[in-house]
């Protein structure tokens, strides 16, 4: 039997023009990229040149890597190409959660990496750890909340699910009624796991911007408006030569860093397909409003549905507080296109809304400014994974599936791993030397995912009930996620 889950019966009971009404106003542009002062557009390349590496791609991973290089081989010349300019795609388009997990979480890791979940979770600590170290290093200002995620039993068979995580892992804490509301004032759930050490919240375009300045600072040499069309291998120990509009670059070894773009190398374009996510910001809340939410502590909060949501406080410029929801929808078109007008979801935008009367019904009449959606590179496995090509003068790392704020530093330091030889816990790690099984071709791509994402629907009005077709996709080790 299915029964609606909370958010679907709040749907269905919904005055949807009230919805409307309430993101009507918003700018469909990233709150974090219209929130920071706009900086003057980097030059692009206008002649041809030569470097020791070539990273293509502005994002996070990109960056990551560029700034890695330069401090693990100070010498070395360093080129930066982006299409577009410096974190406008993903990078500057998330929620700002940076985990610790390289795996989509322990349970996937025993699916994908079994054996090494240990080795997985370690890696990624120390990856976190690294990462806030370089934030202070460079004194990064991007808004750091270390306080961990809530996660909500927002339907009755979740709390059971909440204290089995809490069981295996000493790190999460059970909330139950008081001690919930005590955290944060949610109508959703009477169960949470306050998982104390699943990371911070951040700015993430002020990241980025931070990133940036500091390979500029240690000489990287990077272009924006400069796409690259092309990679061309020049033979063994003899480098690779990207094309770009104005210019070609020559260089002793190249990173692709593009994730859910189409890639530069043939051979990865069938493991990784293009998913939309949206988001809403509230217009700043008023004290009523914002003692209304408890919340002191400003952790990240999720739910445990197979189409969550992510939400979590955040301060604008001016020093207000705002509320973050996104999540829910995971939308894929037909032929992995990827184009503008998919960064607006005007029906994914109302339903937000409405969800956001279940978890805080004391907001009711708040506005927002700002709903966006944006592109991740979504692979079977759910987390990031590493191609070698060109007898092993270029690498890249692709699927990240919403986790790249904190893992793309990992991938740096294994793509530098790889393109160097050298032997670390990171190239012995299945997690580096193991790639996910690709998605189907169209015209069976699109009604396969499609189907399953809504089995995975279906499954959380049945309680949980994977159903035949999702443990299939788990046995096969095949996924899609939301």
């Amino acid at each position: 039997m299915q029964t609606p889950t909370s958010f679907e019966r709040a749907e269905q009971r919904a005055d949807r023009r009230k919805a409307a009404a309430a993101v009507a106003g918003a700018r469909r542009t990233p709150f974090w990229l219209d929130d920071l002062d706009r900086r003057p557009t980097l030059p692009p390349l206008e002649e041809d040149t030569a470097t020791d590496l070539v990273v293509v791609g502005g994002g996070y991973a990109g960056l990551w890597t560029a700034l890695r290089a330069k401090e693990r081989y100070p010498d070395r010349d360093v080129v930066l190409v982006e299409a577009n300019r410096v974190a406008w795609a993903a990078s500057g388009r998330n929620g700002g959660f940076c985990e610790p997990s390289l795996t989509h979480g322990r349970a996937n890791a025993a699916i994908h990496v079994a054996g090494e979940e240990k080795l997985a979770a370690e890696l990624g600590e120390q990856n976190l750890a690294e990462l806030l170290a370089t934030v202070d290093r460079y004194g990064i200002e991007c808004d750091i909340q270390p306080h961990g995620v809530i996660k909500l039993a927002t339907e009755p068979h979740q709390e059971e699910t909440i204290r089995r995580l809490a069981a295996a892992d000493p790190s999460i804490v059970v909330l139950t009624d008081e001690e919930l509301q005590a955290q944060v004032r949610t109508a959703a759930a009477r169960v949470g796991g306050w998982a104390t050490a699943e990371g911070v919240t951040l700015n993430p375009a002020k990241l980025a911007m931070g990133l940036l300045d500091a390979c500029i600072r240690l000489g990287c040499r990077v272009y924006e408006t400069t796409p690259a069309t092309r990679i061309r291998n020049l033979g063994r120990g003899a480098g690779v030569e990207v094309s770009t509009p104005r210019g070609r670059i020559r260089a002793a070894h190249a990173a692709l860093a593009t994730n859910g773009f189409r890639s530069l190398l043939r051979r990865n374009r069938p493991f990784t397909v293009p998913v939309y996510d949206y988001a809403l910001v509230t217009e700043p809340l008023t004290p009523a409003q914002r003692e209304s939410l408890g919340w002191e502590k400003r952790q990240g909060v999720t739910d445990l549905n197979s189409r969550f949501h992510y939400l979590r406080l955040l301060k604008d410029a001016d020093g207000n507080d705002r509320l973050l929801l996104g999540g829910y929808d995971a939308i894929y078109h037909f032929g992995k296109r990827i184009a503008p007008e998919y960064d607006v979801s005007e029906p994914t935008f109302e339903r937000l809304a409405v969800h956001l009367g279940v978890l805080f019904p004391q907001l009711e009449g708040v506005r927002f400014s700002h709903a966006w959606g944006g592109m991740i590179d979504t692979c079977s496995r759910f987390f990031a994974f590493f191609t070698r090509a060109f007898h092993g003068q270029a690498v890249s790392a692709s699927g990240f599936t919403g986790l790249g704020v904190a893992s793309t530093r990992f991938a740096a330091d294994a793509m530098l791993d790889l393109l160097n030889d050298e032997d670390t816990p990171r190239t012995r790690s299945r997690l580096v030397r193991r790639r996910p099984f690709p998605f189907p071709p169209e015209p069976f791509a699109w009604p396969a995912i499609r189907f399953t994402a809504a089995q995975m629907a279906r499954s959380d009005r049945r309680g949980g009930k994977q159903g035949l077709w999702l443990w299939i996709l788990e046995k096969c080790k095949l996924g899609f996620d939301s």
